[in-house]
């Protein structure tokens, strides 16, 4: 039996939901980065770590979960396979051995001079100037920044917005 169609207001339709946009996105952010990072066995999550690490090396799990808005029940298992495959080296801290410190691995260094041609590669797939590109990071921060601030920060708020 078919029903007849109701009138969605509009607040209501997927199409103008700023929530579905970002994800969208970036969804299509992290597939245009897959054929960039897989000859390297890395997933973007990793390559997040690593560029994390690029910045200052030596950092706690708990120091790049923070800046990932990741939890460590989620960031081990991947720091993990990152040990196994040399892109980073993990070892407690002499002064507290509860933490857990991350420096770059013989292979995460090496692969920061192949690194350096993603940015570009991927402004190209998203065909937009440095100024759009620009423009549009600074949107997305002040969304994030505002989102934090009411209240989003723990690993258990993503998603939910």
């Amino acid at each position: 039996m078919e029903t007849a169609p109701t009138e969605v207001p509009e607040r209501l339709r997927l199409g103008n939901q700023l929530c579905f946009s970002l994800y969208a996105a970036s969804r299509a952010i992290i597939r245009a980065y897959r054929p960039l990072l897989e000859p390297y066995g890395l997933t973007y999550l990793q390559y997040l770590v690593l560029l994390i690490l690029w910045e200052a090396d030596g950092q706690s799990v708990n120091e790049i979960g923070h800046r990932l808005y990741l939890d460590s029940g989620t960031l081990t298992p991947l720091l993990k396979r990152m040990e196994q495959s040399q892109f980073i080296v993990r070892h407690r801290a002499d002064d507290d051995e509860r933490r857990v410190l991350i420096h770059l691995g013989p292979r995460g260094e090496a692969f920061r001079t192949e690194a350096l041609r993603i940015p570009d590669t991927l402004r190209q797939t998203s065909r937009l100037d440095q100024a759009e590109s620009r423009q549009a990071k600074l949107l997305v921060d002040q969304v994030l920044a505002r989102m934090v601030d009411g209240g989003c920060t723990g690993s258990d708020d993503h998603g939910s917005h």
